[in-house]
């Protein structure tokens, strides 16, 4: 497969060194040199000078030989006009990464498709969609559902005080017969298990559950983490992240803060918003969150785009006693520091619209996949297709690829756990957990 990813900012280094590992052709345009010239020494591909909005550029990268054209430049009207000048050179497939929620409509995409855009991606509204996703649940690290919550898989931490230390996965499942769900990996001091019933609970575990969310409220009673209602947030950074979560946020929450030092930014924007409270002022001093109430809120999200602020930022949340806090890091060297200093949840917006890309470099049977922000591991959600391999069996005697589970299946409208019993039937939109992203295999088991 033939890959051009145009813009080698965070996003397109990220993407095309992911790409790099498993893809024969991958080629990355973009203006600045030294972009380029980082890209090559971590990953190993072909790269172009110049802009992917110039037709000549793109004749140089041989575009009428690209069978996926991603374009993540900084610039919306960049990736839009490369993207459309990619499929009419001969782009088999093209997406532009867009920062306006407005293009996203369904109508509006329509424009974007017969202009030969198949699909528009919008990085910041998929890590709001993620913040949205996680708040409320105390002690979940990472949570990501299938088929609008059908199935949900989280990532839960085991702390000291928690109901169930020490026992065994086999007991709690005597004790609490019939919950659906599956614990398909544990994450200990770095390292990830694949847990049979005898391995036992201890401090500090990060469980990966999937279930249907009743399962994963189960499982936070389980281990004695909560559920709080979230009524007052504070969010610190009118990034585009930062809004986009205050904006999506309206009217489901009572009091939204959003803490701004940019005064400029605060006079611009701040009537677009219906009932968001701006506040005008440096969130890094303790003092002026103090005085906004954030002793009194129930969650705190920190999103200024500035990884070590946010983690300093989140820390004074919990040391105000702030109940969840959350912290947009993109820098990834600093994701486990943040979780192992007491921060809820991380999230990653390479991490998450690298995903999001990816899925599309696989077959057309998969609909869904997420690349894990603590694990080296996927999650992913397969359509089986008639007379496909999945179905000839049960799922014990199909010889899935080695360290991949089935963790549920979606029939119908009817969610369940998969076990080594379970017959896969066409339709069935399955979802994987895998540490041995074989891609090629599980294509072929559901083609």
């Amino acid at each position: 497969m033939r890959i051009i990813v145009a813009g080698i900012g965070e996003v397109g280094t990220h993407l095309a060194s992911m790409l790099a590992g498993g893809v024969d052709d991958i080629i990355a345009i973009d203006p600045d040199r030294e972009n380029l010239d980082h890209l090559e020494n971590v990953a190993d591909l072909v790269t172009v000078e110049g802009s992917a909005a110039s037709i000549s550029v793109l004749r140089q990268a041989e575009i009428e030989k690209c069978d996926l054209f991603i374009a993540v430049a900084h610039y919306e009207e960049t990736n839009i006009i490369s993207a459309i000048l990619a499929k009419k050179l001969g782009a088999k497939k093209v997406i532009a990464r867009v920062d306006t929620n407005e293009l996203l409509q369904p109508e509006n995409q329509q424009h974007f498709k017969e202009l030969g855009i198949d699909s528009l991606i919008y990085p910041e509204k998929l890590a709001s969609q993620v913040i949205i996703g996680l708040l409320g649940s105390i002690g979940t690290v990472e949570y990501v559902d299938f088929s609008n919550g059908q199935l949900v898989l989280a990532a839960m931490k085991v702390e000291q005080d928690m109901r169930y230390l020490g026992k065994t996965l086999q007991d709690i499942a005597r004790i609490h017969r019939g919950e659906p769900y599956r614990i398909v990996a544990i994450l200990r001091d770095g390292f990830t298990i694949i847990p049979n019933g005898e391995e036992m609970l201890l401090q500090g575990d990060m469980l990966y559950v999937i279930s249907n969310k009743a399962g994963i409220a189960a499982w936070h009673n389980l281990l004695g983490a909560a559920h709080v209602q979230v009524n007052n947030l504070m969010v610190l950074g009118a990034s585009r992240i930062g809004i986009r979560t205050c904006l999506d946020l309206e009217g489901t929450v009572k009091t939204i803060k959003l803490i701004e030092s940019d005064r400029e930014k605060c006079e611009k924007l701040a009537p677009l918003f219906k009932s968001t409270i701006w506040v005008n002022g440096d969130g890094r001093d303790r003092e002026l969150l103090l005085d906004e109430g954030l002793e009194h809120m129930d969650a705190f999200v920190a999103a200024t785009g500035n990884s070590e602020t946010n983690i300093m930022a989140c820390l004074m949340a919990r040391k105000a006693g702030v109940r969840q806090i959350i912290a947009e890091v993109e820098n990834i060297d600093y994701i486990s520091l943040a979780e192992g200093i007491g921060i809820d949840s991380v999230v990653n917006k390479k991490l998450i619209t690298a995903s999001r890309i990816f899925q599309f470099t696989m077959g057309s049977n998969i609909s869904f996949m997420r690349c894990l922000t603590n694990l080296d591991a996927e999650v992913l959600e397969y359509v089986a297709a008639e007379g496909a391999p999945a179905t000839r069996g049960r799922i014990k005697d199909l010889n899935f690829p080695r360290l991949t589970i089935a963790g549920g299946i979606i029939r119908a409208n009817e969610a369940f756990i998969a076990t080594g019993e379970t017959q896969i039937q066409a339709g069935d939109r399955v979802v994987l957990f895998t540490l041995n992203p074989a891609h090629d295999r599980l294509d072929r088991f559901f083609s």
